[in-house]
């Protein structure tokens, strides 16, 4: 590809608008992601039983980023739902999920063709949230580049924070499977994201924006897709293995490890080597 048309191409995907079909598509895959985890209770969808709880976990989910990082910044945690267009839009789709005709939307929406769809166009809404939370952050906090990365992956990867809370509003509290104790890959790179937003903004890369832009939306891409049809899902844990046996006591742990085999080892040696002598005796 000619470099001048790769550099227009990619700066037509930073100028892309996310209204209406990026954040349809989020609220979609929030909105199924709700469904997924919900208990059912016989044969009847929890949403069936309970809608306002499966509604208010949905609204959660769908304006994840946007409530922490308000709450994170000291802004109200509420602002996300004065845009009621957005809000009207979220609860019809939760509505079309939950309650449409024997279900054929939801059936529709969990084909391969769709999903893959779904989130090529959630990790370019992603993408934009994240440089968008880093550009908010930088004015703010100029200098705090810690808080920059915080708000860009809380922005990219709030719906990962948001699921111990909104499982409670669906009764369901389970407190080993949260973000921090078990980090995913969107939060990994969301936080890989961020970094590199915030050091192109301090002037470390010198790269063209729009091709740093493309460049983070292309890795968030592959990798989310990789999942999907690869069934590769955590690209970073081979990295993250050998970080740790180096830098977080791994290694020693194995040469612990093997010199107490070495000393029992020996010691065994040594109990038959005195039996036997004792039988020669």
């Amino acid at each position: 590809m000619d470099p001048q048309t790769f550099v227009d191409f990619a700066t037509m995907v930073t100028k892309l608008k996310m209204y209406p079909y990026f954040d349809v598509s989020h609220y979609i895959l929030m909105c199924l992601l709700v469904r997924d985890d919900s208990p059912q209770i016989g044969s009847t969808l929890f949403s069936r039983k309970h809608p306002l709880s499966s509604w208010v976990s949905s609204m959660l989910m769908c304006f994840a980023g946007s409530i922490i990082a308000n709450l994170i910044l000291g802004e109200p945690c509420i602002l996300p739902f004065k845009n009621h267009q957005s809000v009207v839009i979220a609860s019809v789709v939760w509505y079309l999920i939950n309650y449409s005709p024997f279900d054929i939307v939801y059936r529709i929406l969990r084909l391969l063709p769709c999903r893959v769809l779904l989130f090529l166009l959630k990790e370019v809404q992603r993408t934009r949230k994240i440089y968008d939370g880093v550009t908010v952050t930088a004015k703010m906090y100029p200098d705090s580049y810690l808080i920059m990365v915080i708000i860009g992956t809380v922005k990219g990867a709030g719906a990962q924070f948001m699921r111990s809370a909104e499982r409670v509003v669906r009764g369901t509290w389970n407190p080993a499977a949260n973000e921090v104790l078990l980090p995913s890959f969107v939060f990994k790179g969301s936080v890989c994201a961020s970094i590199v937003f915030v050091l192109e903004r301090q002037h470390y890369l010198n790269a063209p924006h729009s091709v740093i832009y493309f460049g983070v939306v292309m890795f968030l891409v592959y990798f989310r897709l990789s999942s999907l049809l690869l069934g590769i899902h955590d690209p970073f844990l081979p990295f993250e293995n050998l970080f740790c046996s180096i830098f977080m006591g791994g290694m020693w742990d194995a040469l612990r490890r093997v010199k107490e085999e070495v000393k029992e080892n020996g010691s065994i040696k040594d109990g038959i080597k005195n039996k036997d002598d004792k039988k020669k005796d």
